[in-house]
């Protein structure tokens, strides 16, 4: 089976990192459990230049590279590798981006999985000449199986896969999305995203 699976706040717990950041910044206090928009410049209220300076300041290696492991990300990934499975890591960070990333996985056990950067939300704004390493056209040439997402704005890029099984990872800016279709699921946890996977493996061992 090909899995998708986006970066931040699915493999890692980017948005915690970023409010921690905005307080050190800007001195505002905006708990995780506060940020109601996928849209941070809107969750921490930050003027446009604010939000441009914490964007590029979260981009930075030295702060990638400090974002804490979301729990159950790495031994689930690792697990489908091992059984034989393509992981694929579709991320909306900039390529600029591209080796900070590529260390953080490598040095959390995760030597195995592709990485690709696909332009998902247009923001080439805070770093300017940034080219992005999957093109639209190429990324819906690929095929997976099951897609792990916490953002509802990327919800779009699975409308040319019908048959794809999408895990919600449950987050504050996603309570109140609605899904697109039967084949979403919200998940609490790694834990709840291994147990589905496997029940639908078992399954198609019976058929």
């Amino acid at each position: 089976m090909n899995f998708y699976i986006d970066f931040d706040d699915c493999l890692c717990e980017t948005a915690r990192r970023f409010s921690a950041l905005v307080n050190e910044m800007f001195g505002k206090t905006v708990p995780y459990e506060d940020i109601r928009f996928f849209n941070l410049q809107r969750s921490f209220s930050l003027p446009e230049e604010d939000y441009k300076r914490m964007m590029i300041e979260g981009h930075r290696p030295e702060v990638l590279l400090s974002i804490e492991e979301t729990p159950g990300a790495v031994g689930t990934v690792n697990g489908w590798i091992d059984g034989g499975h393509d992981v694929s890591i579709i991320t909306g960070r900039p390529y600029s981006a591209y080796e900070a990333s590529r260390t953080w996985l490598d040095r959390h056990g995760l030597e195995r999985v592709k990485l690709y950067c696909l332009n998902k939300y247009g923001w080439e704004s805070f770093t300017e000449g940034t080219a992005f390493g999957l093109e639209i056209a190429d990324y819906k040439k690929m095929h997976f199986d099951y897609a792990i997402e916490d953002s509802p704005s990327a919800f779009r890029f699975f409308e040319h896969l019908p048959n794809l099984q999408v895990m919600v990872i449950d987050r504050p800016w996603n309570q109140a999305c609605d899904f697109p279709g039967e084949n979403y699921r919200r998940c609490f946890d790694w834990d709840t995203i291994r147990d589905f996977v496997k029940k639908g493996e078992d399954h198609e061992k019976m058929v």
